[in-house]
């Protein structure tokens, strides 16, 4: 039976509602894990840590499509519990738009700056040169890739997350076979890796860009409309958490990098690599909730229901409070097998990930619920207080973690900051939980 928005939220239809999010969303942290499966093992440890260097940059591109997804499909959801399904449709029309025209614009401008871009990130002459064929081909990809990121939000609006874990899935494997093929048989190297993500932000951009232009049965579809000033500035700065999140987040790579470099060169970043990596596999399940229960949350908090706002938040924090333990053990017990898939070549760099990992793991313990925080106050419209959680997290407590602990414990320390980055965030987070619940009566 179909779920609609409206719904009463048991476990069941919650978990059924948001099971397609939280899969896609692993499906798709499985682009950058492929790219360093096939780049580690079969071009080798450097041309690894050239993607790692590169990585960030092309997500604070992506952030945009995050902020006006996000943002947006908060707005969009909030107007069709307030029962404007034409204005919905108008606004989500000028989102997408909006989005694309960005998308252009962030593409041509970062491919003019990108040598002194990925030397800012941390790149050596050493790296420059597959940082450069893998940052040229990536970023000429940013419109797709913004699509996609923006456009899985609001397939979960029109109440369509089955389809959109269909496309990650064909994204996802599409993204498999031209890795393999431009990596393996045509022997493009890194250049490859990136040929072959750019093909699947293609089959995750356009498809449902298709979908919303023609007639379809869902609540969205693109249709006329014009420019709504004040609409995209308040989906900017309700989104703008999740800007702050990825912004914050690839700077911090970038500094982790720079970090990583003058303790142990290279091969300390290739180890950061893997961690990263798995990291972005174990955050997505967390993320893929959030974002699936959001649309939920926005609509009921248009229409006014307390009593469904109440249960629902009760519920969440059950799921993210489990999640949190079973990802932390389970990451614990596949610790070594996952550094052995990536790095199993070289036994030093093996050890140094498994160290690292063993340690990083613990931030699982504390992530989910500042993910899930900041997800939750924007879909209620307070873009400002999930902002501030943002910028905590991502930013203020990483930098000064990753500043001070290795000082202190020099490569442990490296390991330790995200831990205590996110410890620091979960209090704020409850805190926020706590002072917030008059406000919006969801406890």
């Amino acid at each position: 039976m179909k779920i609609q928005l409206s719904d009463h939220f048991n476990y069941s239809r919650l978990f059924r509602f948001t099971m397609p999010s939280v899969v896609m969303m692993i499906v798709t942290s499985i682009y950058s894990v492929v790219d360093g499966l096939f780049v580690s093992n079969l071009v080798g440890d450097g041309a690894l840590a050239a993607v790692n260097i590169v990585y960030p940059l092309t997500m604070i591109v992506g952030a945009f499509g995050f902020m006006l997804g996000n943002g947006g499909s908060a707005e969009v959801a909030r107007v069709m519990g307030m029962g404007e399904p034409d204005k919905a449709r108008q606004y989500f029309s000028t989102l997408v738009w909006t989005v694309i025209a960005g998308g252009i614009v962030l593409s041509a401008g970062c491919l003019i700056f990108l040598e002194p871009l990925v030397r800012l990130f941390g790149a050596n002459e050493v790296l420059m040169s597959d940082c450069l064929s893998y940052g040229y081909i990536m970023l000429a990809g940013t419109p797709m890739f913004l699509l996609q990121t923006s456009l899985q939000s609001f397939l979960v609006v029109a109440e369509r997350p089955k389809m959109g874990l269909a496309l990650s899935v064909c994204s996802g494997v599409a993204n498999i076979g031209f890795d393999y093929l431009f990596i393996g048989p045509m022997n493009w190297g890194v250049a490859g890796a990136a040929a072959g993500t750019v093909c699947s932000y293609i089959v995750g951009g356009v498809i449902p860009l298709v979908y919303f232009i023609l007639p379809n049965k869902s609540p969205l579809r693109i249709v006329k409309t014009k420019l709504y000033p004040r609409m995209l500035l308040h989906s900017c700065t309700n989104g703008a958490s999740e800007l702050m999140t990825n912004v914050s987040s690839s700077l911090v790579s970038a500094l982790y990098n720079r970090r990583l470099m003058a303790i142990t060169g290279e091969m300390g970043v290739a180890a950061l690599s893997v961690v990263m990596y798995v990291n972005f596999t174990f955050a997505a399940a967390l993320i893929g909730f959030t974002m699936g229960v959001a649309p939920v949350f926005s609509y009921q908090y248009g229409a006014g229901n307390k009593a469904e706002l109440k249960s629902l938040f009760s519920k969440c924090m059950k799921v993210v409070g489990t999640l949190a333990i079973g990802m932390t053990v389970a990451a614990q017990l596949l610790n070594a097998p996952l550094a052995g898939l990536f790095v199993g070549y070289d036994p030093q760099l093996r050890a140094m990930t498994e160290a690292g990992f063993r340690i990083f793991a613990l931030s699982f313990l504390c992530n989910g619920w500042n993910i899930f925080g900041s997800g939750f106050f924007t879909a209620l419209g307070d873009g400002k207080t999930s902002a501030i959680l943002s910028f905590l997290r991502t930013l203020l407590f990483q930098c000064g973690a990753i500043v001070l602990l290795p000082i202190l414990f020099d490569l442990n320390g490296v390991w330790w900051a995200t831990v205590a980055a996110e410890g620091g965030a979960m209090m704020v987070t409850f805190w926020y939980f706590w002072r917030k619940r008059r406000v919006y009566h969801y406890a």
